[in-house]
């Protein structure tokens, strides 16, 4: 190509960084078709996803992509515009979608399961003109195989690597759709949420992410884990794209018995992003889920100013009993409804998937050791598979328990003692190196006690702790998600812009941490 014909060229649509709300008002400008953005997003997918940092986000293009975003482009002009028209969306793939892709919760176990059929989230993202880009990587089975799991890895899609450093952990197990959305491979995607799935990699990718009430979305044809904790949510670079985009997920569905109240609850959640939110309200700072990292404890007092800057009255609170309680019953209702929901699930798949049972799933587990337990086991399934079903009266009373312990005698009550709108933690400690021996170790979050609870729980963008990126999170009382998104959106206008990653191979590689890592020439230690 001649010099003068690359001058000539229009400069490529510039997506990296972009906002699905900027990226909607390029689309009714004229200035980019959605052909364009499925070309240009999947070229930036193959660009550094399956090459470049190799960040192994998204599992698979959806091969309808192009046609579905033709058929947008066709609309344009001759059709009133719907609320995500055009706009390319990533799947989580434990969600099913009609397009030929299987959805597999990363088990090869489930490599052919191509249902045909619609999630009806993902039936109303259709509805709203989004356009169904792929699938993307997610830790195994949403992370409830093994006890030592590595978040972001998968028999189907390996081990997806934090944007920020690409040594350092992704979290889970949302963790594709959180890469995904950071690397700008997306600019919207949807993760799932049982306990920290959605809230975790957002934080620990730099992006708002939200686990809504239970019962807010519907979980028909979501491969399940808890039918009481479990949820779907968005993952966004923006509060604002979180609230269309929950906007539009949100509502009842005849099949999803927890979602019966949804339409009375819904909102339009973009009528509540007000700048000025925080003015008068009452913020609860839940110190006891903050104090396991110094430098995250000193980004997060710099955003309770910010909060207080906005006009808001903090209230601290230090204490809270029973969270190992909570735990433990949680670990046991979990358990048990695993195996009744995988078991009712695999029976509805296609005829060719041949695991129809959690014992299958272990038996092929077993079978195929090399790829599916090389890293980590199933203890969590073979703990499951020995739980004695829903009628259980131990499970019972582990589910009223914990969630009267997490609800009523926990986020509302504190809530109510002292008159607070909302509470605030950090979302979770920074991202931690990726250990493919012993596993995760976090070292703490705000998750369980919305999780237990079913209550909704929104991470926004807080700060950097060594480059690594760290939220602030917002809980509330169940159905006020318009309320924190609204809190959401006032802490983000007052607050900097999230810088977008570099792909480091390591955040140690960093000039100004690779700097503190040589000794001083000539300095005092040189001399010791």
């Amino acid at each position: 190509m001649s010099s003068e014909t690359t001058r000539a060229d229009p400069a490529p649509y510039p997506i990296e960084g972009r906002t699905m709300a900027a990226i909607e008002a390029d689309l009714a400008a004229g200035r980019v078709t959605s052909e364009q953005l499925v070309q240009l997003y999947s070229a930036r997918i193959a660009a550094i996803d399956a090459a470049g940092p190799t960040l192994r986000a998204v599992l698979e293009i959806n091969p309808r992509a192009l046609d579905e975003a033709r058929a947008s482009d066709a609309r344009h002009g001759h059709e009133p515009a719907r609320l995500l028209e055009g706009i390319p969306v990533l799947i989580k793939d434990n969600i099913e979608t009609a397009d030929p892709m299987p959805t597999t919760a990363g088990s090869l176990a489930l490599a052919q399961n191509v249902s045909g059929r619609d999630a009806p989230l993902v039936a109303r993202l259709r509805a709203a003109g989004a356009v169904i880009l792929g699938k993307t990587n997610l830790s195994e089975w949403a992370n409830m195989r093994g006890s030592r799991s590595v978040s972001g890895w998968s028999g189907v899609g390996g081990l997806t690597r934090n944007p920020y450093s690409l040594d350092r952990s992704a979290c889970g197990s949302s963790s594709g759709s959180g890469v995904a959305v950071a690397a700008s491979l997306a600019p919207i995607a949807i993760g799932t949420e049982t306990d920290g799935s959605v809230t975790c990699p957002a934080s620990l990718n730099g992006l708002v992410g939200l686990k809504p009430t239970v019962g807010l979305v519907s979980r028909t044809h979501i491969i399940p884990i808890s039918v009481s904790q479990d949820t779907a949510g968005p993952m966004t670079r923006s509060v604002t794209d979180a609230a269309r985009l929950l906007t539009v997920i949100a509502g009842s569905d005849p099949a999803d018995p927890a979602t019966a109240d949804a339409d009375t609850h819904r909102i339009d959640y973009t009528t509540a992003l007000d700048a000025h939110a925080l003015a008068g309200k009452r913020i609860g700072v839940m110190r006891f889920a903050a104090g396991y990292h110094p430098e995250l404890d000193a980004v997060f007092d710099q955003a309770l100013g910010v909060l207080r800057a906005q006009g808001a009255t903090l209230v601290e609170i230090t204490d809270f009993p029973g969270m190992d309680t909570i735990g433990n019953d949680e670990q046991a209702v979990m358990l048990t409804e695993l195996k009744a929901g995988l078991n009712a699930y695999l029976a509805s798949t296609p005829a060719v998937v041949k695991y129809r049972t959690l014992a299958d799933l272990i038996a092929f587990n077993n079978a195929h050791h090399d790829r599916e337990l090389g890293l980590f086991g199933q203890e969590q399934f073979i703990k499951a598979e020995a739980t004695k079903g829903l009628d259980d009266p131990a499970y019972i009373t582990a589910r009223d328990t914990a969630r009267r312990m997490a609800g009523p005698e926990g986020i509302d009550r504190l809530l109510a003692a002292d008159h607070l709108d909302a509470l605030v933690a950090p979302t979770g400690s920074p991202a931690w190196k990726i250990d493919t021996i012993d596993g995760d170790h976090d070292m703490g979050s705000a998750s369980t006690l919305p999780a237990v609870a079913g209550m909704p729980h929104l991470t926004v963008p807080m700060g950097l702790v060594s480059g690594l990126p760290v939220g602030l999170s917002f809980i509330g009382p169940a159905w006020s998600e318009g309320r924190l998104l609204g809190f959401g959106y006032a802490f983000e206008q007052a607050h900097p812009v999230m810088p977008t990653p570099h792909y480091p191979p390591s955040i140690d590689a960093v000039p100004s941490v690779e700097a503190l890592l040589v000794p001083v020439v000539g300095g005092a230690s040189s001399k010791m």
